[in-house]
This record gives C-alpha cells, structure tokens and sequence, in this order.
C-alpha cells in the first residue's frame, strides 16, 4: 500500500490505523531518511495501543524504551548505533517476543530483523508532505 501524507496529523493517523491492526509478536520495520517521519509514525503506533505520543520520542541516549500497555511496547531507535554495533544490543529478546516493536533506522539491523516483519518507508516529498509505503500487512 503506497499513499500520499500532506502533514504530520496524517503521518500519525495513519501509524494510529497500522496499531490497530498490530498484535503481539509483530515487529514494524521503520525505513526514511532524517526528517521523513518516522518518530511521527511511530507515535501514531504507540497511541493506537494506549501509549501516550509525548511519551515516544527521537533517539538521544536511549535506544530501547520499554513501555507497558496492555500489549507492551518497545520503541527502538537505531539512529546512533553502527550496523556493526547491533548484534551487542539484544534485539532477539524483543523481536517476536510478547510485544509490539518498532525499529527506527531499520536499515541498521540487517539480519536481526525478522522475515515476516512490517516494512514502513517514508519519502519525504516536501515540507509538509511525504509518500508512506507500508508492506506485510493489509490496512
């Protein structure tokens, strides 16, 4: 699925309508290059499962943030780890496990991330605007 996002509210609603659909055990693979959404997206996610957005944010020195919901939460953001750093962080015990994780800068993981997983890829496009594409799940 390829769609047009004209602002940020649109980013989130539409990562708030990929939550809905998400389970325990799935795993969103978030791909963009800086600036193209993918915190946006990924607070959308989060709301979706009873976190608040305020509560997701960039990467600064964290870059595994737990939250507890019902299904938990575990917001990864890999922006300030080498690819070659990323087997040392103990993905494995988060991807396929008990919640619902999304990976920012996906693209550095590599073989950690898991076949069946949710690919998002944000393209920005202009100030306000950015092509979505999501595959592995139907919306």
């Amino acid at each position: 699925m390829k769609f047009q996002s004209k602002s940020e509210a649109e980013t989130r609603s539409a990562g708030r309508k990929l939550g809905k659909k998400l389970k325990r055990g799935d795993v969103v693979c978030l791909y963009g290059e800086l600036g193209s959404g993918k915190t946006t997206m990924a607070k959308g996610i989060a709301s979706a499962v009873g976190i608040s957005e305020r509560d997701v944010t960039s990467a600064s020195f964290i870059v595994i943030a737990e939250h507890d919901a019902d299904i938990p939460f575990y917001h990864i953001d890999l922006y300030r780890i080498s690819p070659h750093n990323v087997s040392e962080l103990g993905l494995r015990e988060y991807l396929g496990s008990d919640g619902i994780c999304v990976i920012e800068w996906a693209e550095r993981a590599g073989e950690e991330i898991p076949e069946k997983s949710i690919r998002v890829r944000l393209r920005y496009t202009g100030e306000d605007s950015r092509e979505i594409e999501i595959t592995g799940i139907e919306l």
